[in-house]
């Protein structure tokens, strides 16, 4: 098996790795496993292939991520359907029937299903918990005596 043929293998790999995951630096990673590959078919040595799939790669992350930063956060819908992260009061009560196995639950805050999640160094238990903080899609919950 010739050096391109690996690179191209390796190329696979990372996508499908990126196919799982979401990840979209893989995919960059990916990229120079590509430049890896073509300058293998071109003849290059061995060091030439790695300092390719380094620089290659390496840019491209780079380039991505500064992108990221230019761009900032994104503005997306989280699983409180109509009621927005604002709109949640910090320190309001909410009552817990039930804890999924995944360490989150649904609750019914102001008239809409959240998502919560459990904080504290104690097991999650059901009943009256109150909002500490919001942390993305989530409400974060404690337990409240």
């Amino acid at each position: 098996m010739n050096e391109s043929t690996l690179w191209w293998i390796v190329t696979g790999f990372f996508v499908s790795l990126e196919l799982l995951s979401g990840s979209a630096y893989l995919l960059m990673l990916a990229l120079g496993a590509a430049a890896a590959a073509l300058s293998a078919g071109l003849g290059a040595t061995q060091a030439v292939q790695m300092l390719a799939a380094a620089f290659v790669g390496g840019a491209a992350v780079v380039v991505w991520h500064f992108h990221l930063l230019k761009r900032g956060p994104l503005n997306h819908v989280t699983d409180f359907g109509t009621l927005a992260p604002a709109q949640v009061h910090i320190g309001d009560h909410v009552e817990v029937e039930k804890w999924e196995s995944d360490g989150t639950c649904r609750v019914k805050h102001q008239g809409e299903i959240c998502v919560g999640r459990h904080f504290g160094p104690q097991l999650p238990k059901h009943g009256r918990h109150r909002i500490k903080s919001v942390d993305g899609q989530f409400l974060v919950l404690e337990q409240f005596d």
